[in-house]
């Protein structure tokens, strides 16, 4: 019996599909030394045979079963490479996304679990395995996935989000943070630290420290303006109902337009900003903690590594190449 499904559509990215299988076949080779039993997949995909990946990679695989018999591996669907809206709904249309999402579907009505990172979570969505659940997906992707789910949660604050039989995760490079987490429910955490170590790979929690607020924007010009003013003001980060005042609009419509554009609220992007530039200057000056708490606008380090611990899962010391007053 296996224990994963890897699931792959035609274009999918293909350091999404290679760290998937990096990742199981890692723990294949360890897991004698973690004294657990291997975990064991199997590769498929909708139509079987050779997937052709982006920049003309590809990847033989079994062909997907219409209908599995007591099947309670764990499918997971590497991040398909999407870069824009319309590829997103091109690649929903296609014949290949319609059999994966019917097969989802099956999948967890019979108890099953899946997981997606990046652009896969919208397959999730057009399943409607969203619907009243909590997902992260890629941090630039947000408002598009609240807008298209609003039945769901978006927390794109975070990496990787578990809930029911739904798991997603971030951006593409966080399909390594997503099957961390599923290696660890299935097989233990004696067998995933181990693979941690192998690989060297640096658990994250949250997306939050890579967040870019002009970007999140996504072309809105509010947000952008809104992230400049607050920049350029810090440590005096203007309260929102003086950025309301100055965008002469309530702090209602001004929260909506923010909402609607990014996902957050205001106060959250604001936060967002001041995030992003006591992380700067973390990892560019020298600078204390201290000082960088009063350069963002908090009164001392504490204040500073509750915030960044809350939206970043992490301490400032993080941050620190050097160790520089951490």
């Amino acid at each position: 019996m296996n224990d994963f499904t890897v699931l792959v559509l035609p274009g999918a990215f293909n350091s999404s599909v290679a760290v998937t299988l990096d990742i199981l076949r890692a723990a294949q080779a360890v897991a004698a030394r973690a004294g657990v039993a291997p975990p064991r997949w199997r590769i498929c995909s909708v139509q079987g045979g050779p997937v052709r990946l982006q920049a003309g990679m590809s990847l033989d695989t079994a062909r997907l079963p219409a209908r599995p018999r007591d099947d309670r591996s764990t499918w997971v669907v590497p991040g398909l490479g999407l870069n824009t809206p319309g590829e997103i709904h091109q690649c929903l249309e296609s014949d290949d996304a319609a059999k994966a999402i019917t097969g989802l579907v099956r999948h967890v009505k019979s108890g099953g679990q899946v997981a997606a990172s990046c652009s896969a979570v919208f397959l999730l969505n057009a399943a409607g395995l969203l619907q009243g659940r909590r997902a992260t997906i890629s941090w630039w992707y947000a408002p598009l996935l609240a807008r298209m789910a609003p039945g769901c949660t978006v927390d794109a604050d975070r990496m990787v989000c578990a809930d029911g039989p739904v798991v997603t995760a971030g951006a593409a490079f966080a399909q390594t943070d997503l099957m961390l987490h599923l290696l660890r429910e299935r097989c233990g955490s004696a067998l995933t630290d181990l693979v941690s170590r192998v690989l060297l790979i640096d658990g994250r929690q949250a997306q939050a420290p890579f967040i870019v607020p002009e970007v999140l924007a996504n072309g809105n010009d509010l947000v952008a303006r809104l992230a400049a003013r607050v920049a350029s003001a810090l440590p005096d980060a203007p309260a929102v109902s003086v950025l309301a005042s100055e965008f002469c609009m309530s702090q209602r419509t001004l929260a909506r337009h923010i909402r609607k554009a990014t996902g957050k609220s205001t106060q959250a992007l604001v936060q967002s900003v001041r995030l992003r530039r006591a992380r700067v200057l973390l990892e560019t000056s020298r600078m204390t903690v201290d000082q960088v708490a009063g350069a963002v606008g908090y009164q001392d380090a504490t204040a500073l590594r509750r915030l960044m611990k809350k939206m970043a899962g992490a301490n400032p010391s993080r941050y620190r190449e050097g160790g520089y007053g951490a």
